[in-house]
């Protein structure tokens, strides 16, 4: 009798670049080590083990080509009403999953979130949390988070 592994179920990177920072010009392009940041996440979810799909949304064309470059997809410009300042994670990420329901007949059971912001990560740790996902079958959602190196009050102020 043959014995197979459960199979991992369909994991999609995504990674939210949109343009039009107004604290720094593009960003997302910035250059560290001589490449944007965004082409750190997309590196780290093309080398996780899992990893079905690495997705950039973005409303800019030219970041678009850029994460291309890097071996990413931009099936879908994102709309510029989903690209504002005041534009939430769950803006984007509800159009990402309605276009690949809508256009492909294939969205994931999970999206792994990568910020361009966030460049420096181990896939050892990205994968860990794919596997802890998957063993708990009660669970729809992980966050990811780190210790502060100060008081979560300092985070705090009085509104005026």
């Amino acid at each position: 009798m043959e014995v197979s592994e459960p199979k991992m179920p369909k994991f999609n990177a995504i990674i939210p670049a949109r343009s039009g920072s107004k604290s720094i010009k593009d960003k997302n392009l910035a250059l560290l080590g001589g490449h944007p940041l965004m082409a750190y996440s997309i590196a780290l979810a093309k080398t996780t083990e899992g990893v079905d799909r690495v997705v950039v949304s973005t409303d800019s064309p030219e970041y678009a080509k850029v994460a291309e470059k890097y071996g990413a997809e931009v099936p879908f410009l994102r709309p510029e009403a989903l690209s504002q300042d005041n534009s939430t994670d769950y803006d984007f990420m509800s159009h990402a999953v309605d276009w690949f329901d809508d256009n492909l007949n294939d969205s994931p059971e999970f999206w792994i979130h990568l910020r361009p912001t966030t460049p420096l990560r181990d896939t050892h740790i990205v994968k860990a949390a794919m596997l802890l996902i998957t063993d708990r079958q009660d669970a729809t959602a992980l966050r990811s988070g780190h210790l502060s190196p100060e008081s979560p009050f300092k985070w705090l102020r009085k509104n005026r």
